[in-house]
């Protein structure tokens, strides 16, 4: 029944965005994270990657994670000598996590994940008036 794929569709769009909000959370929970020794790198931003996966048995294209990574690229340094993980110059490596980028991904896996519920809840409500009409 076409209802029934529309749901698992759904379902594997919420499922694939809860994944990607979870990824952003740790994200922001470690923006502020260092190393533990001096010229030690801190955390590294990590990315979900999204790949269509299709399921044979209902002859539909899914979302699914693919794969989640970690970002490239260098990492912010600050002046802080004091600190235990400051290199001979001084300086401390942060982490390449951007709280403005991390919120945008947030506020669109957010928006992508409500459009899913949407669909979901509007599914079901026609499964329901379905199921009444052959009362």
């Amino acid at each position: 029944m076409d209802l029934d794929r529309a749901l698992r569709i759904s379902a594997a769009g919420m499922a694939a965005q809860s994944t990607r909000l979870r990824v952003v959370a740790e994200n922001l929970a470690n923006r502020d994270s260092t190393g533990e020794a001096p010229g030690a790198d801190p955390y590294r931003r990590r990315t979900v990657s999204f790949a269509n996966r299709l399921d044979r048995a209902m002859g539909a294209e899914m979302v699914a994670v693919s794969r989640i990574g970690q970002a490239p690229g260098a990492f912010p340094t600050r002046y802080e000598p004091a600190h235990p993980a400051a290199d001979e110059r001084g300086y401390v490596k942060t982490p390449n996590v951007d709280s403005l980028v991390e919120v945008m991904d947030m506020r669109e896996a957010q928006r992508s994940y409500s459009a899913n519920l949407s669909v979901l809840e509007t599914t079901r409500a026609m499964l329901t008036r379905a199921i009444e009409a052959l009362r």
